[in-house]
């Protein structure tokens, strides 16, 4: 069975951690739910980000998220996989030594990474996007631009795949980032 790893963390955004954990362990694979400092069986708070026509997303409190395996106990050569929730979370992930070793490890071994919303944060602070086409919330683009990499400015409900790298907009996107992201891991689906 393939294994994931998907970080997370406090004020993560709480569909961008809800559906597609979920979604992962319904087609099957081992998903391991981490959180720096944080160990199985306690949770973070997650946030409801909107789109009500303000300049930005609004911000609402969400659920708490229990988390599935301890961040410590992390082997990032285990893994078959990477996914990176959005939110607010990654602004601090990023300060985060082992957070940034284990992004990188996954680009030096070539293994699918998904990243959604704010989640590109992670990969502009460990060095990974030079070169690459990727996209994310429009607000994080610079960020994008600054570390090397080429903003794909695509539609809220779209997926850009570059390689095995999966990036999207925002949670709106959820059918595209999880269904390339599957494609990228090697699944396939017969209906």
């Amino acid at each position: 069975m393939k294994k994931i790893l998907f970080l997370t963390g406090d004020f993560t955004e709480d569909y961008e951690t809800m559906v597609p954990f979920q979604m992962l362990l319904m087609v099957g694979y081992e998903v391991h739910a981490v959180c720096p400092d944080k160990k199985k069986g306690q949770t973070v708070k997650t946030a409801i980000h909107d789109f009500e026509g303000d300049q930005t997303y609004s911000e609402k409190p969400g659920h708490l998220f229990s988390l599935n395996y301890s961040f410590a106990d992390v082997d990032a050569t285990q893994y078959d996989g990477l996914v990176i929730a959005g939110g607010r979370a990654p602004e601090y992930l990023r300060l985060n030594s082992k957070v940034i070793e284990i992004v990188k490890h996954f680009f030096e071994a070539d293994k699918p990474v998904a990243a959604i919303c704010h989640g590109i944060q992670l990969l502009t602070a460990a060095g990974v996007v030079k070169g690459r086409k990727l996209t994310c919330y429009p607000a994080v683009g610079p960020e994008v631009t600054l570390a090397g990499g080429e903003y794909q400015d695509i539609p809220v409900d779209g997926a850009f795949v570059d390689g095995k790298l999966v990036t999207s907009p925002a949670w709106p996107a959820h059918p595209a980032f999880i269904r390339e992201f599957l494609k990228v891991m090697g699944a396939k689906i017969e209906l």
